[in-house]
């Protein structure tokens, strides 16, 4: 079902990008943006993971560089089974992370400095699994799609005020109209399909770390931690909030993600289906976790 809304979501907004074309050009106006977003996004397919790592001058690492960071998220993608992705590190105070990459033999996973020196072992366990869990639903490719239409989106409706006709006054009107209404319903619809992905990023983590609660008490602490630490490359560029496992200095009305509240209880709902700590299924997931430090 997550899946199928996703999609009826993805072809609205690209709907929406071919509707403000037609505004602006009429029928060919429509084909013109339509054939712009498949050039961004065959463009971002090959090139978004870059793009987003240099943005954050991220330094990649290794079993030598980083030892006890590179071997959590190995022994994680392991139980996920998924191939190891590329892990990176983002020299910043403010606590974060993202997955990113077209598909998961491409992946990449990212921790700031602030997050690693933040969090409990258990607990960037968590957030790691969560990122990882984005990488197992595909979800760093549909995020980037979306992120591209919408922000083609906003470009066109910024454009097109200044090829507007003023030969007609109705004409007119649905152009100011169209630059207005566009890039709020595509935010609209940008912030739907990222909270669906969210959720199913948050349960695919918990069931990779086994520990549904590290999870819940690693997105209360990034959450405070975030919104009081800056992050300059979310604040020159805000799209870029769909990307952090918390974002930052947004109301729960305009964010990318459900309210971490919603997404704390979820995961404390979600402890009652694992074993008891005693048993010896959990005694398993625990000492696959002793590698992580």
């Amino acid at each position: 079902m997550s899946g199928f809304k996703t999609l009826m979501l993805l072809s609205a907004l690209t709907a929406l990008l071919m509707a403000l074309g037609f505004t602006f050009g009429g029928a060919q106006g429509a084909l013109i943006a339509f054939v712009v977003a498949l050039g961004m996004n065959l463009f971002s397919y090959w090139n978004s993971d870059k793009i987003v790592l240099r943005m954050h001058d991220a330094r990649q690492v290794d079993a030598q560089s980083a030892p006890d960071f590179y071997a959590m998220v190995a022994e994680l993608a392991r139980r996920a089974e998924l191939p190891m992705p590329k892990v990176y590190i983002i020299d910043s105070p403010h606590p974060n992370a993202f997955a990113t990459g077209r598909n998961p033999e491409n992946a990449a996973v990212a921790a700031t400095t602030g997050l690693l020196n933040m969090l409990t072992r258990d607990e960037i366990a968590g957030v790691m699994a969560h990122e990882l869990g984005h990488v197992k639903n595909r979800d760093t490719l549909i995020m980037t799609m979306v992120a591209t239409v919408a922000g083609a989106i906003s470009m066109l409706a910024n454009f097109g005020m200044f090829f507007r006709s003023n030969d007609n006054r109705g004409n007119a009107l649905a152009t100011i109209l169209a630059v207005i209404v566009a890039p709020i319903a595509a935010m609209i619809v940008q912030m739907a399909i990222s909270r669906t992905r969210e959720y199913g990023a948050d349960r695919a983590g918990a069931e990779i770390s086994g520990n549904p609660m590290a999870l819940a008490s690693a997105l209360a602490k990034i959450s405070r931690g975030a919104a009081a630490i800056p992050n300059p490359v979310a604040e020159q560029m805000p799209s870029t909030a769909q990307l952090y496992i918390v974002p930052a200095h947004v109301s729960e009305m305009f964010s990318t993600h459900p309210a971490t509240e919603k997404r704390i209880a979820a995961l404390q709902d979600m402890a009652g289906e694992f074993a008891p700590a005693d048993t010896p299924a959990v005694a398993r997931r625990r000492s696959a976790l002793d590698p992580l430090g």
